[in-house]
């Protein structure tokens, strides 16, 4: 008999595309968990950057503080921590690029916009999405008030940990989870059955499996060393490529308000 469903992680990342801090209990907003992807690293045209481009940003760590989080450089100790807080201030704003979408953003501080230009190699600025921007969720598969952070496309990703086990018995070194960049994680049940799942509730509170993760490089980059390789995504192109993309985890809506807990029970309500 397979292993009740619980939630087994959870993670926010502060700032897209950097590393994610693990936390017990979340609260949910509108946009997904409370603080998650508020914050986004743009160039110096105000289009937003992420790893697929820059795999040294794997090198930034992301480590909770008070009422916000360090980064610190993985291999430069002589940069010291940067604090930022969870909020910004609306003193500075500007218009940022984001995959089609052009979004008006809060400017971070200048020892914000310095650190990462110096840590990256490259001039780059940090900004904050505030509670009063509307960045709309795929209008064809959610509701029309449904609304996104700097996540690339759905208030949460949900993966599971039996799914993760059975891609690493296929690989001659095994991949942890981070590679994925989940916000819930789950435990038990089989491997990949959350394809099936549409409705389903985590401690009582609703959530909607939209559609499977199409997964990219990001996926092939340790995020230790910001090395590349092939894997895993050269592995899981051959048993979960749907169309021309390669699946892993589900891009899912959520109720809006409520608070998540670490061991939380999952029921499936519906199923695709």
């Amino acid at each position: 008999m397979a292993a009740p469903l619980l939630l087994s992680d959870l993670y926010i990342y502060p700032v897209k595309s950097l590393g994610g801090i693990r936390v017990a209990e979340a609260e949910i907003e509108p946009r997904g968990l409370r603080h998650d992807r508020r914050w986004l690293i743009v160039d110096h045209r105000n289009q937003f950057m992420t790893q697929r481009q820059h795999a040294d940003m794997a090198l930034l760590h992301v480590s909770p503080a008070y009422n916000g989080f360090l980064l610190t450089h993985q291999q430069r100790p002589e940069l010291l921590p940067l604090y930022v807080p969870f909020e910004a201030t609306p003193e500075r704003t500007l218009f940022v690029t984001i995959w089609d979408d052009m979004v008006f953003a809060w400017r971070g501080t200048p020892e914000a916009d310095a650190w990462l230009s110096e840590a990256l190699g490259r001039e780059c600025r940090l900004v904050y999405m505030s509670d009063m921007v509307v960045r709309n969720v795929e209008p064809e598969l959610n509701p029309a008030d449904a609304v996104v952070s700097f996540a690339d496309g759905y208030p949460f990703l949900l993966a599971g940990t039996e799914a993760l086990a059975e891609l690493n018995t296929r690989l001659a070194e095994p991949v942890p989870m981070n590679r994925f960049r989940p916000n819930l994680v789950f435990s038990g049940g089989a491997a990949w059955e959350e394809d099936a799942w549409h409705e389903f509730q985590v401690g009582g509170l609703p959530f909607r499996a939209v559609r499977p993760c199409g997964r990219c490089v990001m996926t092939t980059i340790d995020q230790q060393t910001a090395q590349k390789s092939a894997e895993p995504l050269r592995t899981l192109a051959t048993y979960r490529t749907q169309g021309n993309k390669v699946m892993f985890g589900q891009n899912v809506t959520g109720p809006g308000r409520g608070t998540l807990r670490v061991g939380d029970p999952i029921a499936v309500v519906s199923r695709r």
